[in-house]
Formats: C-alpha cells, structure tokens, sequence
C-alpha cells in the first residue's frame, strides 16, 4: 500500500509554530525588525509624536451629536463635553498640519521630522490628518485591542503598523522620537506620559527631548505635579522636564525651537 508523500513544513512557514508560546521570541522580534526595515526605506529617521485620547472628535461631528440629542429632547450632557472637547482634536490637528510644514521647508534631503501618532481616532487621527492636510508622510503604530483602536484613514499608508506588544509599539514611540506632544488623555496617555518622564528623569534617554502638555485646565486637574514636589517625591528641576500650554502658536514655537536647536544637527534614531 503506497503512503502518499507528504512535504515537511519549514520552521519560518509553520504558522502553529510561530503563534505558539515557543515562537514568543520570534514574533517580539519581528516587531523591531519589521518597522526598522520599512523606517529605512522611507528614510524616516526623526518623528514628532502625538499622544492623547481616542475618544475626542472633530468639532463639526461633535456639533452635529449635540444639535441632534437636543432637537430630539436626549441627554445632552455627553455632546455638550464632546463639543467641549473637540477643541483639542482641532488644535492637535492644526498643530501637526503646521508642524509638517514646517519640517518640509527645512534644507534637507532626509524627511525630517515626521509626525507620528498611536493610529487610532481621537487625537491620534486629529494629528494624522493635520499632516496629510499638509501633504506631509505620517506614521501610526496602531496596537491590537479589543476596544477603540482602529486605524484611521490618514496614517500614510506606506507607515501605517500593528503591534501585538505593548512594550515594542512604546519602543517605537521613543527610539525615533524627538519631541512628544501630550493631550488630554485616559489611562493609556498617562502611562505613555509617566513612562517617558521616568526614562527622561533617569537619563535612559538621553537625547534631548522637549515634551509639551496641551491642555493646562486638564493637566493641573488630573495630574498634580506641584503636589509631587512638596511631598518630595520628585525634586522642581524635575518640572523644566514639561511645558504646558493651551496655545498653538506657543507649542509650536517651542517645539521647532527646541528642535531647531538640539536635533537637526543629530538626525537618526539615539537613546
């Protein structure tokens, strides 16, 4: 009785080996080598990152969500903060639109200064979108969760990425980063914020890098910095590690200051 011949399955092609607990290795690997090949191949070497909410929206969509609940006697409670809110999508947006301008008019050949977000909506889609407004290539590093996370339509499609790991979509987030803008946010921006201030406070990074807290009401509400200081549990120089402000104009200025200054003569990706 003949065996019909079957051809063995090669490690790298064996996809019960590789989603296994044995290929964990693998797979973390494949999420540093896979973004730096495709970094390199877009020459995207110095980004601007975007952290805050997803569940902020654009003022018009939030305008129409209150028009709509009070015509048809809802609650309107939501929609009046939503529209409340919506001012830190547009400024998130406007931001990044004048941002890549900028970083397009600068003399180099290199694509310097690329704005990056977590891909998703809310504000990560505000500053996606101001980019590709601004004609401008734009990264997200979207994470598979079960809620909210969705690429949004603005992410260049060439740079748009999924991450399985937490820890490799954060190490992406830094390693290229050379300025962070943080807006208000959930649990997710907060542990983005206070991971980058940890690494920055305790010199793991080392490049220069300026973060900007847009939304001061929110900031001093949800995080008190001050009270850290007097329970001394971070010292006040500690606080020159932040700018808050609720002004484009100023955010910009600082940021291509900052940049102006510290990195066009340090391009590349430097811990």
């Amino acid at each position: 009785m003949s065996h019909k011949f079957q051809q063995p399955i090669k490690a790298y092609a064996n996809k019960d080996f590789l989603e296994s607990k044995d290929a964990r290795a693998l797979r973390i690997l494949a999420e540093y080598l896979e973004p730096e090949s495709r970094f390199e191949r877009y020459r995207v070497d110095d980004t601007i990152v975007f952290m805050g909410s997803a569940r902020l929206k654009p003022r018009d969509t939030a305008q129409a969500a209150l028009e709509e609940a009070e015509a048809n006697g809802g609650d309107c409670d939501k929609p009046r903060r939503d529209v409340e809110m919506a001012q830190y999508y547009e400024a998130a947006r406007d931001l990044a639109h004048r941002l890549t301008d900028w970083s397009k008019k600068l003399d180099d050949k290199e694509r310097r200064f690329v704005v990056c977000t977590g891909g998703g909506p809310g504000i990560m889609e505000a500053a996606n979108r101001g980019a590709s407004e601004a004609k401008g290539m734009n990264v997200g590093l979207s994470i598979s969760i079960p809620t909210e996370q969705h690429e949004n339509p603005y992410v260049t499609r060439e740079l748009g990425f999924e991450f399985h790991y937490f820890f490799m979509r954060k190490f992406w987030f830094t390693y290229l980063a050379k300025a962070i803008v943080f807006f208000p946010g959930g649990f997710g921006t907060m542990d983005e914020l206070f991971e980058m201030l940890t690494l920055l406070q305790t010199r793991k990074i080392r490049k220069h890098m300026p973060i900007v807290l847009f939304g001061s009401q929110f900031w001093n509400d949800v995080v008190n910095l001050e009270a850290l200081v007097r329970y001394g549990t971070i010292d006040r120089k500690d606080l020159d590690l932040i700018m808050i402000t609720d002004s484009v104009d100023e955010a910009f200025e600082c940021l291509t200051r900052e940049l102006t200054e510290h990195a066009l003569n340090a391009p590349g990706a430097t811990l």
